[in-house]
């Protein structure tokens, strides 16, 4: 189809930071921004609405400002809370740059990039307080003002913050209401993934962000009356931009999630009607309800009804959510859409869902990217695929090869201005106006973008194969016993390489299966299956020559990336286990 007749929602234009919290005061005042529990064995559920989330804003702004750090830049790092929504907008319209930190790094690697970063105030939750002790001792950077979100001795609370804001208002101090913001002006500078060492710090701008906002609102509709569950890592731009950003600009309600293991519960809890998250996430579900639906003996029923429902659509009648009310009853009976992105997902789980009436659409993007650069929408979907280029957005292929693949490239209003105190690394990935993704890709005829992989971990194979790890590990997850997987290339004698795997199952899972095997024999069981059901499927280029099988997760990022470098050199120097 053609750019120009795709249909897309109107859509709401954003500016700026101060533009999207003079919604909150005006258009969404009454709606509940957020709800969460102080404590997770609290029954009370605390619920916020726009005009006090507005209020806590302006307050932090005021006192922020009294402490003369307009221009200057603040580290923000904690789990999701609300305290960390004030401090990220209440930084971001005080024209004050923010630096959200990942809330699992480690003490040391905190410090460096504290370091980095060049901030001078930084607030936190009270779990950091040993190492901003020690970085207090050590007066080893430039943070002048320590502001912990909890009432903690030797800080600056957060709280007194607060109270500190809300009297200069009243004494009719009203710096912070004349801010006027530059939004092209660099206000957001967020690491990337990596040890501190490698970590580049992007650069964007409000600008960069609200036009991601705003080509948002013109693909995935969300209402008031949406219930979004927020359980990815706010510091992270798709969880930031998407759940929060986009989110609030529409008036939703925010539901902080009581921890990864409380998701199924807080779905039904919170009776939520969509979500952001990580293929990882949605394939552990899927494979719950088909799990459920065999242990019922409804497969052959489900399978019959799924094909009945998906007919009936092609004639306009949707019977998809009245045939399948229990599976939907027992995730959330109102739950509607899932947004995913970061990494490749079945077509399978893509299709079922689909199938029972839930809308999933997929997307694609950078840190780089603010992060948004395709999604599907609607009307327009493809399974396999992650969309189109969001309007305004332009992507191209570089250098495709005979298959059409080759690395995706960018330009728009939300590409970085560059990676901070690092013109090696811009220059890299800036070229001629382009962003460099990195990411290899093909369109189809009909302009839907298909990722294959990263370029740095293509296995390039001594005849000029191509293997791309993630079509593999896509094959190799559909095992019903299969938690994850991380394919690569290993050396050979010949200087070749051959294609291995490291494969996660699921302990309960096998046991289930294999009720009269020993762990020992699990690889021979699972060496079996990818002979027989993988290779099989497979040209013999691309075929698994060696596995190795373990029930220990493999190592991720904080938004479920697999770190196939950390993973790779373990490999090498035999930690396999």
């Amino acid at each position: 189809m053609e750019k120009s007749k795709r249909k897309i929602y109107e859509g709401e234009v954003l500016k700026d930071y101060r533009e999207l919290v003079e919604k909150y005061k005006t258009r969404y005042a009454e709606n509940i921004a957020f709800e969460y529990k102080k404590d997770i064995q609290d029954k009370e559920i605390i619920k916020v609405t726009y005009a006090d989330f507005a209020r806590d804003i302006e307050y932090l702004g005021t006192a922020l400002l009294n402490l003369n750090l307009r221009k200057k830049r603040i580290a923000i790092i904690s789990p999701n809370r609300y305290e960390w929504c004030v401090s990220y907008l209440a930084v971001g319209t005080s024209d004050i740059a923010i630096v959200p930190l990942d809330k699992s790094l480690p003490n040391n690697e905190i410090r460096d990039l504290i370091i980095r970063s060049k901030v001078d105030a930084v607030i936190f939750d009270k779990k950091y307080e040993e190492i901003f002790k020690i970085i207090q001792e050590e007066k080893c950077s430039n943070l002048e003002h320590y502001i912990c979100m909890d009432n903690v001795e030797g800080f600056i609370k957060y709280q007194d913050l607060m109270e500190k804001g809300k009297l200069l208002l009243e004494e009719g101090v009203d710096v912070y209401k004349n801010i006027k913001l530059n939004p092209e002006e660099i206000s957001i500078i967020l690491f990337t993934s990596g040890t501190t060492s490698i970590a580049k710090a992007v650069a964007l701008s409000q600008s960069n962000i609200c036009a991601d906002v705003t080509k948002l609102s013109q693909i995935a509709k969300i209402y008031e009356t949406d219930r979004f569950l927020s359980f990815l890592p706010l510091h992270h731009t798709f969880e930031s931009t998407c759940t929060f950003l986009y989110g609030t600009s529409c008036g939703i309600t925010i539901v902080f999630c009581d921890g990864l293991k409380h998701i199924q519960k807080n779905l039904k809890e919170y009776n939520i009607t969509g979500f952001v998250c990580v293929p990882l996430m949605l394939e552990i579900m899927y494979k719950k309800i088909v799990k459920t639906i065999e242990e019922q003996g409804k497969t052959k029923l489900v399978s019959t009804m799924r094909k009945i429902s998906r007919f009936l659509l092609k004639f306009k009648i949707d019977i998809r959510r009245k045939v399948f009310k229990q599976i939907i009853d027992n995730i959330s009976s109102n739950l509607r859409i899932f947004i995913s992105g970061g990494a490749a997902i079945s077509k399978e789980v893509v299709q079922g869902f689909r199938d029972f009436g839930i809308n999933l659409l997929q997307g694609y993007g950078l840190t780089e990217t603010s992060p948004v650069l395709a999604a599907e929408n609607d009307m327009y979907q493809r399974d396999g695929s992650v969309g189109f280029a969001l309007p305004g957005i332009e992507l191209k292929i570089n250098n495709p090869d005979e298959d059409g693949i080759g690395e995706i490239i960018a330009k728009g209003k939300t590409i970085m201005h560059k990676y901070l105190d690092n013109p090696e690394a811009t220059k890299e990935v800036l070229k001629g106006g382009w962003f460099y993704t990195g990411d290899l890709g093909r369109f189809d005829k009909d302009g839907y973008l298909f990722i294959t992989g990263r370029k740095k971990d293509v296995i390039v194979l001594k005849n000029g194969k191509n293997i791309f790890p993630e079509e593999l590990e896509i094959l190799i997850n559909k095992l019903d016993y299969v938690s994850e997987s991380m394919v690569y290339g290993m050396p050979t004698k010949d200087d070749d390489l051959k294609i291995c795997a490291k494969i996660v199952y699921n302990k309960e899972t096998m046991e289930k299966l294999y009720p009269d095997k020993k762990e020992e024999d699990y690889h021979d069981i699972i060496w079996q299956d990818i002979r027989n059901n993988i290779n099989k499927q497979m040209p013999a280029y691309k075929y698994i020559r060696q596995i190795i099988v373990t029930d220990k997760p493999l190592i991720k990022t904080t938004t479920q990336k697999i770190k196939r470098n950390i993973e790779i050199k373990n490999l090498v120097i035999g930690d396999v286990s």
